[in-house]
């Protein structure tokens, strides 16, 4: 090879180098930096991700905020840690002493002892105070067995969380994979998994979750799982249009000029750059999911029926009319959820279209 055209392989090669090395790394910073400070400016927007946030360390928490165990207490000259110690019995790594094993700390002559805000389980019943309005010592009330309904919001967050992203986790997983394959490769590839899409559509989730949870029994994992099989295609249509913008740019085409593998390309060169708009996909579809559990909590199916949830606990509202608490802080558990969410999404939606930018 002579020397000139050596120099000019060299050249050919730093130059790709360089925009391999400044394309898709500097490219998504810039994009999640820009998309950050403009969120930041809509103020609905980030009350909204500050209730999120709450919601989750909430959620996180519910077995230190509501538990009929407490944090401390000293017993017979003894110091006791129940409440830590409990989490411990759950994991195997401890057990319980036997001077305070099945004991029933509320009525236990301690002689110092601390709660936690609320002391109750959402499982605890009292038959004495059925339907007990809100008071001091039930703050949000009970419901007709008499198990408090603050505890069983608190617990019952953790429940509609883990729905809401376990289901949309599952849906992310299959739509960026599809999407991405569709959106990278093309031709016949994107014709049949465009097909699936249009099929995918025609499935109604909740009347399939009412189906199969007449048919089998009651899983909360088996709603998590139906709602983000069938959930998936607007996340999936959403990377196909990023992938179908991205590939042809300079920094793909160099990593496929260097002979980078088609599967590196796609998620590590294009992927970081194509996830920005499918967020806003899938916050509104945590959203979507946790009012779709709470509508089959409500209607008394998808979860066991032993299980607190704040669709049972409004559940409960249909038949029991003059409980109105029963009604309104399950209700408004599941709207300031629901809404809180949604202005996320919709802050993440004018933060990446630079036509809403210039309009704020």
């Amino acid at each position: 090879m002579a020397p000139e055209d050596n120099r000019e392989q060299v050249a050919t090669e730093r130059a790709v180098g360089m925009s391999l090395a400044t394309g898709p790394s500097e490219r998504s910073q810039g994009q999640w930096s820009g998309v950050w400070k403009q969120l930041k400016r809509n103020r609905l927007a980030m009350a909204g991700l500050y209730v999120v946030f709450f919601l989750l360390t909430l959620a996180v928490a519910a077995d230190f905020v509501a538990n009929d165990k407490p944090y401390y207490m000293v017993y017979h000259g003894r110091s006791y840690f129940p409440l830590f110690r409990s989490t411990l019995v759950k994991l195997g790594l401890a057990k319980w002493p036997a001077e305070i094993l099945n004991a029933d700390f509320k009525t236990l002559d301690a002689e110092r002892i601390l709660f936690p805000p609320v002391s109750y389980e959402p499982s605890d019943i009292d038959l004495t105070a059925p339907f007990e309005s809100p008071s001091s010592k039930h703050w949000l009330g009970t419901d007709k067995l008499g198990r408090d309904v603050m505890a069983g919001l608190i617990h019952g967050s953790r429940i509609s969380l883990s729905v809401g992203f376990v289901a949309v986790g599952i849906a992310l997983t299959i739509g960026v994979v599809l999407g991405a394959l569709a959106g990278f490769f093309g031709s016949w590839v994107d014709l049949i998994i465009s097909r699936i899409f249009e099929v995918m559509l025609t499935m109604p989730t909740f009347f399939l979750l009412i189906t199969i949870a007449a048919l089998l029994p009651p899983s909360i994992f088996l709603t998590m799982a139906i709602i983000g099989l069938t959930g998936w295609v607007g996340i999936a249509r959403f990377t196909r249009n990023e992938f179908l913008k991205i590939r042809n740019l300079d920094f793909v085409t160099a990593a496929i000029a260097l002979g980078v593998s088609s599967r590196k390309v796609m998620f590590r060169h294009i992927l970081p750059n194509a996830l920005a708009p499918v967020m806003v996909s899938v916050v509104l579809g945590i959203a979507g999911a946790i009012l779709i559990e709470s509508s089959l909590s409500f209607l008394g199916i998808g979860v066991p029926a032993d299980t607190v949830t704040w669709g049972s606990i409004l559940n409960e509202a249909r038949s029991n009319t003059f409980a109105w608490w029963l009604a309104l802080f399950p209700g408004a558990a599941i709207f300031i959820t629901v809404l809180s969410y949604y202005l996320v999404g919709e802050g993440l939606r004018d933060a990446l279209d630079p036509r809403l930018r210039g309009s704020k």
